[in-house]
């Protein structure tokens, strides 16, 4: 290091290596504050992974059985490590940079106070040297000065005539102390001149060099000493880094276990009805008018199918048809008007009541016939007709033969005729 000659040159120094103490408490703070988020960073991931973690019930144990399901708890449990990873570089950071930083730093003030002690008190010493140096230099520049007066004033003396030879003596006796104290103030001023000569070269040269020695390699071991903390501070997460791969790994691991098929047939297996497919529907004519036409084979029919009901179907329903009318109505077929009776069926003319000729017809109960009346699903149709205003020919003929003979009453021809 290039020796100071001037003295701001020392403070300049001591400026600086107070900004490399605080460089090194900021990168103190820096780690510190990394550790930090390094440890709220492993607990947030905790919380997360244990936020999804599978509770135990039964939808849980159900979904545990899909591939892709154990593949994310597989994830959830190697996120899990993957926190404890980050929960180690906080650990580490803490014990091996912060601690040894902070203990180094009271370490390094230390010593920086202790070199620039030595340092002040070299420069205190040479300046005292330097005043002592001064004051015998003018002490003797004064003396100097004085003898040379003295040496005049005897020569004047010396020179007149009128002057006793006594003052003459006292003159010259003046003149050789003067010349006396002179010269031991040159003695004087030449032993400090040498003195400080010498301290001034053993400062520069040896004391104020050793001591700014000293500061450079206190600089040169803080600036190694940062680096090593930087190198650290990469490492520590290198150290954790194949344990951070076998998570990963294992993370990969369940992913490419997923088997997109076999889940997709346990679904099928699980949730398969065994429901066989609705058959075709058939066509609906509406563009032919409806006859209805009261006969006895329909009046037999009804009362044979109220006597004989078909049993129920045990076929199961469709399940994605959610109206029952509409599908009972494509699992049968349209009902279609029973046809007209035929014409001999219809009453003739001479068919009167107490004829003694017409064959004795057999009387049910008024009770019995007023069931099958109301059991009818073609007489019913016909009554909401008639309530309705569709009284069309055929179906006033159907509805007056239906009364009369669900009451027992005659049915008489003419009625008939009239609204043909």
């Amino acid at each position: 290091m290039v020796p100071l000659q001037k003295r701001d040159q020392f403070d300049n120094l001591e400026k600086h290596t107070q900004w490399g103490i605080e460089f090194v408490e900021k990168y103190t703070k820096f780690v510190k504050e990394r550790s930090e988020i390094e440890v709220s960073y492993a607990k947030q991931i905790r919380n997360l992974s244990k936020k999804y973690q599978p509770k135990k019930n039964s939808r849980e144990e159900e979904e545990s059985k899909y591939t892709f399901c154990r593949a994310f708890f597989t994830t959830l449990n190697e996120l899990n490590d993957y926190a404890g990873q980050h929960e180690v570089i906080a650990e580490n950071l803490t014990s091996q940079i912060i601690a040894e930083l902070m203990r180094y730093l009271q370490e390094l003030k230390t010593e920086r106070k202790s070199h620039f002690h030595d340092g002040r008190k070299a420069q205190q010493y040479i300046e005292s040297s330097w005043k002592q140096l001064e004051s015998s230099k003018r002490r003797f520049e004064r003396d100097c000065k004085e003898a040379d007066r003295a040496q005049q004033y005897f020569e004047k003396m010396d020179a007149d005539i009128n002057v006793t030879k006594a003052d003459v003596e006292k003159a010259r006796q003046q003149a050789q102390m003067r010349h006396q104290m002179a010269s031991d103030s040159k003695s004087e001023y030449s032993s400090y001149l040498q003195k400080f000569n010498q301290e001034q070269n053993d400062h520069y040269y040896t004391i104020i060099p050793n001591i700014f020695q000293k500061l450079q390699d206190m600089e040169e071991k803080r600036i190694e000493r940062i680096g090593v903390c930087m190198k650290t501070f990469a490492e520590v997460d290198r150290q954790v880094l194949p344990i951070v791969g076998k998570c990963l790994d294992g993370m990969t691991t369940a992913a490419e276990l997923i088997e997109a098929k076999t889940d997709s047939k346990q679904v099928v297996e699980a949730y398969k009805s065994g429901f066989e497919p609705p058959g075709d529907v058939e066509f609906e004519d509406y563009g032919q008018a409806m006859k209805r036409t009261v006969s006895e084979n329909s009046l037999s029919n009804s009362k044979d199918s109220k006597e004989k009901p078909a049993g129920k179907s045990k076929t199961k329903l469709w399940p994605f048809i959610k109206n029952k009318n509409k599908l009972m109505s494509l699992l049968t077929s349209p009902h279609q008007p029973p046809p007209a009776p035929p014409a001999s069926s219809l009453p003739s003319p001479s068919a009167v009541p107490n004829d003694p000729q017409s064959p004795k017809q057999h009387k049910e109960p008024l009770s019995h016939r007023l069931n099958d009346f109301m059991a009818s699903k073609p007489k019913m149709h016909c009554l909401r007709s008639l309530r309705r205003g569709q009284q069309s020919p055929r179906s006033l003929i159907y509805h007056k033969e239906l009364m009369k003979r669900t009451l027992g009453q005659p049915t008489y021809a003419f009625e008939a005729r009239q609204y043909v």
